[in-house]
């Protein structure tokens, strides 16, 4: 098992900057695959973007290309989102997840996720 904890949203104005962590706990970090989720009210849950094991590997969805960076420290058990030039509709609950992986490869899909934090608020006014 492992644990899951982010922090780092908050309410931030259009063209702002935010960084989100998620901590982890439990079983060898370096063994999961990360990723990053979205969730805004009345919508289904969305990726956002993954990185592999070693950060090698790493995918986007086309909504933040360009815009977000994730990245990932295994010395301290942590991924990030580094969030820049946001957007309103970026407002949502946004959920690191972590998926076991014996290869260096990314997963861009919730089913292929394995544990969920608890989600943190990003809210961005106009």
């Amino acid at each position: 098992q492992v644990q899951l904890v982010e922090s780092g949203g908050g309410l931030v104005q259009a063209g702002g900057s935010l960084r989100l962590s998620c901590a982890a706990s439990g079983r060898t970090f370096s063994w999961y695959i990360m990723g990053w989720f979205r969730q805004a009210p009345g919508k289904e849950r969305e990726f956002v973007a993954t990185i592999s094991r070693n950060g090698v590997i790493i995918s986007y969805a086309d909504s933040v290309k360009g815009r977000f960076t994730i990245s990932r420290d295994n010395a301290k058990n942590t991924v990030y989102l580094q969030m820049n030039s946001l957007k309103p509709e970026d407002t949502a609950v946004y959920y690191c997840a972590a998926d076991w992986s014996i290869g260096e490869r990314v997963t861009t899909t919730l089913a292929g996720y394995d544990y969920w934090g608890q989600g943190t608020q990003v809210t961005v006014s106009s």
